[in-house]
């Protein structure tokens, strides 16, 4: 049974008296924040006659944590003119809430009021609804005035007029109302709109309110295909696209999309869509499927798109829509791989039934395998039939078959660094079949593509973002649209993520790697990173004064349902499938090569081993 209470106060202020119950007036649901239980619902108040500045001020930043339409207790606090400029479709997270603080109590009697709010600001979530992790500390104002009011004997009350741009919320209160989802969209160039290959969707995360949106009324399924049909966030648009027509939207008057008992979705469209053909219909359903499969605990049957007239568009089903599916280019893989004592790229079969099972690894077949290269770090095609080591001396990289035996190779790049520390880094293959890697020579350090892992390597220029700091690491996306970076820069690592941009002619176009932003500025240090799935990453690091820990986080840097993982001992790398139901894989300096299989405990595969990959 839920659980409700009446929670009065300064939510956490720092005032000089604290909201009381009113002896008159209408009292309004909030349901404010309830840290601890998400089942509890708390009521806040409309402002009482005569009610002082501290209570005016109190009273505001609790009601912005309700769902009352348009926020209307909130506006209740404030000015007419005041109320029509706020723009609560903006969010400002703070690691524990606002503190407000009285500024000029002197100026009481001159029919004004300021107080300053503080705290430490952790993200941002703009009108697009994407979030961006900070790290910074906050100051902004509230100020006050007196108002014609009749509640009170003089005929003024208190209401702010002058106040921060949207809500602003402590993190336990940010993620009480909202949720993180994937939109998707289609790889630039893979679109039928684009006349490219087969359609590859990436997944845009952005954060939806988990009940009714106060603004728009609409339930969180249909605020999600809403935020869809609006297009991919400023920072993808650049290499995405999507196959709804300029300016599709809900057909007017939609509040709530319903699945039906065969968990099939309809969704009606304005008149933008009608006319579109079939192939480029069922790229506009697998869109929305895959984007409202995330929303659900049970399988999404189908999805069918009506016109402005309610007829039938298209339907797609759930088994049609896997030939759109962002992570077919890995899929399940076969195999985990790992370096042994002898410095040869072996590998064990990557079942989840395998995951409990005694542990047995076996060379790959061709020249990674068969010890002639002593490897320092590898990299296995998403097709899983080549390989990339990096020597030991981290030199060397060469690319081999791991199917089938070859003649010696010759490497394929060399560096020119003078300390192994300043040569390759570990390799890293994306989706589409081009593998990449970081030479860290000090005198010319460079990001290399090599097209199909063959022929002369490519340098990948890094635009925005980078500002002289190094690449020591990195991990290509599936869909090879982003890529994740380790940097350093003052004896610091820190994780950033990048765009990849493709531009001119299909078969020879200029890449560069675009918009670095970091995504952990929370963490001091970060010693390894690992794509895991379409949005999501697991990382190794940790905050100021802190121990190292494993955890996952999204793409835009906030953090994933999962959270934290169990500690492993000194953890110097990590990797993950897109398949989430195959374990995690680490190399520990205590307890070798690990395994993490979903819900358990770490287990040691083989005590002495290095370098542990899925392909990718």
């Amino acid at each position: 049974m839920t659980r409700t209470s009446v929670l009065l106060g300064c939510g956490g202020l720092l005032l000089a008296g604290c909201a009381s119950m009113p002896d008159s007036g209408d009292v309004e649901e909030v349901k404010a924040s309830a840290r601890g239980d998400s089942q509890v619902r708390v009521y806040g108040v409309a402002p009482r006659a005569g009610a002082q500045p501290s209570e005016i001020v109190g009273g505001f930043l609790e009601a912005m944590t309700g769902d009352d339409p348009q926020f209307a207790t909130a506006r209740k606090y404030l000015t007419k003119k005041a109320s029509q400029r706020w723009k609560p479709s903006q969010v400002t997270v703070l690691d524990s809430g606002p503190v407000a603080q009285d500024e000029r109590a002197n100026d009481r009697e001159g029919g004004a009021y300021t107080y300053e709010l503080t705290g430490t600001q952790v993200a941002e979530v703009n009108e697009q609804r994407a979030y961006q992790p900070v790290k910074r500390a906050y100051h902004e104002v509230i100020h006050l005035s007196r108002q014609s009011g009749q509640e009170s004997k003089d005929g003024q009350e208190w209401r702010i007029d002058g106040l921060p741009t949207g809500l602003v919320l402590g993190r336990s209160d940010f993620e009480r109302i909202y949720r993180s989802v994937n939109k998707y969209y289609f790889a630039s160039g893979t679109s039928s709109q684009s006349g490219g290959g087969h359609p590859w969707l990436v997944a845009d995360p952005v954060y939806v309110r988990k009940r009714m949106d106060p603004e728009t009324r609409m339930d969180p399924v249909t605020q999600t295909v809403r935020a869809l049909l609006g297009g991919p966030t400023n920072w993808l648009k650049p290499v995405v696209g999507s196959s709804f027509p300029t300016g599709t939207a809900l057909k007017p008057g939609t509040k709530s999309l319903t699945f039906d008992d065969r968990n099939a979705l309809k969704v009606p469209l304005n008149g933008k869509a009608s006319n579109v053909g079939q192939k480029r219909c069922r790229e506009m359903a697998a869109q929305l499927l895959f984007t409202v499969r995330d929303l659900t605990s049970y399988r999404v049957g189908q999805v069918e798109l009506l016109r402005s007239d309610s007829s039938t568009l298209c339907q797609l089903g759930a088994d049609q829509a896997e030939d759109f599916a962002p992570e077919r280019a890995s899929g399940s893989p076969d195999y985990q791989y790992f370096l042994d004592t002898k410095h040869r790229l072996v590998r064990m079969v990557a079942s989840s039934e395998a995951a409990d099972s005694d542990d047995t690894s076996e060379p790959v077949p061709g020249l990674l395998g068969a010890g002639e290269r002593k490897l320092g770090a590898v990299a296995v095609a998403r097709d899983e039939r080549h390989g990339a080591g990096v020597s030991r001396d981290a030199r060397s990289l060469y690319v081999a078959s791991v199917v089938s035996d070859e003649e010696p190779a010759e490497p394929a790049l060399t560096s020119s660094g003078k300390q192994q520390q300043d040569r390759l880094s570990a390799p890293s293959w994306d989706g589409r079949g081009d593998l990449w890697v970081a030479d860290r020579d000090l005198r010319n350090p460079q990001l290399l593509r090599l097209i199909g892992g063959e022929g002369e390597p490519e340098q990948v220029k890094v635009v925005d973002g980078l500002d002289g700091a190094r690449i020591e690491a990195l991990k290509v996306s599936a869909d090879g649209v982003r890529i994740a970076l380790l940097v350093s820069e003052k004896g610091r690592t820190t994780l950033k993520i990048g765009r990849v941009e493709r531009r001119g002619p299909d078969d020879k176009p200029e890449v560069s790697v675009v918009d670095l932003r970091p995504i952990a500025p929370q963490m001091e240090e970060v010693t390894a990173v690992s794509w895991a799935g379409r949005s999501r990453l697991v990382v190794v690091g940790r905050e100021s004064g802190g121990v190292q820990q494993l955890r996952y986080l999204q793409t835009d840097g906030s953090t994933s349902d999962a959270g934290a993982l169990p500690g492993a001992n000194r953890v110097t790398a990590v990797a993950s499938a897109d398949d989430d139901r195959l374990p995690l894989l680490a190399h520990s300096l205590e307890d070798g090569i690990v395994r993490l299989p979903p819900g358990a405990n770490w287990k040691t595969v083989v005590k002495e081993g290095s370098s542990p990959v899925y392909p990718g």
